[in-house]
């Protein structure tokens, strides 16, 4: 089987290393990544860097990686989703990683990026050889995405998304020291999990949330569309994108 085409969505700067998809095993041959901006995309330094980087931070070996990843080819020559005539049509599997830093607003609220999605996802219901994978603050870009009738791509969707227990916990714990760096739209706005459940039909039956640290994921039963909370679920949610990718194909 031939490899899939995978296309890894990023704002220019501020996502988590975490949750930028180095674990699928595929990407040094697939991936391209695309943004709008700066040539070569970057991952928030806070999460890697510094006292914050060592106490907050990812891992050692997820920083290595993350690196890695970025001195490919396809990390270099980003594409741009502002390209005249760009359309997502020829990828099997379209990622948006997460990450909290003000920056990811950049592609969560990017009306290019809602153009794309509302074009592509309903190409992913089953079945397909297209797919979705959004984890943690990516799943807001497609909870943002709505069409003329003011419905999301997720309205008719099962999700979940980073947990409101999760976001607000570490924001009082570090407020002190780091402001409000893990709130995305500022002091008092409302969590991930409030605006993803929002944009749901019914957001009590097709939200499904665990503040359990155990790895969780959800997969969709009507689309090709695999989400996923915060970065302790990355390994899981890596390998039920790959699972989803091999069998639609």
């Amino acid at each position: 089987m031939a490899s899939p085409n995978v296309l890894i969505m990023m704002s220019d700067a501020g996502h988590d290393p975490t949750g930028m998809f180095n674990k699928l095993p595929w990407h040094c041959e697939a991936d391209r990544t695309c943004r709008d901006g700066r040539p070569t995309p970057e991952c928030d330094k806070r999460m890697m860097e510094g006292v914050t980087g060592k106490l907050l931070g990812s891992k050692a070996a997820v920083v290595k990686q993350c690196k890695s990843m970025f001195e490919s080819d396809e990390a270099r020559h980003p594409l741009s989703w502002t390209a005249p005539g760009f359309s997502l049509d020829e990828y099997n599997l379209v990622l948006f990683p997460g990450g909290h830093d003000k920056t990811v607003r950049q592609i969560i609220d990017s009306k290019e990026v809602h153009k794309l999605m509302l074009d592509y996802f309903p190409k992913t219901k089953k079945p397909s050889n297209k797919a979705v994978g959004a984890i943690c603050h990516g799943v807001m870009v497609l909870s943002s995405a709505k069409g003329s009738d003011g419905k999301s791509v997720l309205h008719d969707c099962t999700t979940t998304t980073l947990p409101g227990l999760f976001e607000s916990s570490v924001y009082w714990a570090t407020r002190a020291f780091l402001g409000d760096y893990y709130k995305t739209y500022g002091a008092g706005s409302e969590n991930a999990e409030d605006s993803v459940r929002s944009s749901l039909a019914d957001g009590n039956k097709q939200f499904k949330g665990s503040n359990s640290f155990n790895p969780f994921v959800v997969k969709d039963d009507e689309f090709n569309y695999v989400s996923a909370r915060w970065p302790g679920d990355a390994d899981l949610f890596a390998k039920a994108l790959v699972d989803l990718v091999r069998e639609s194909q």
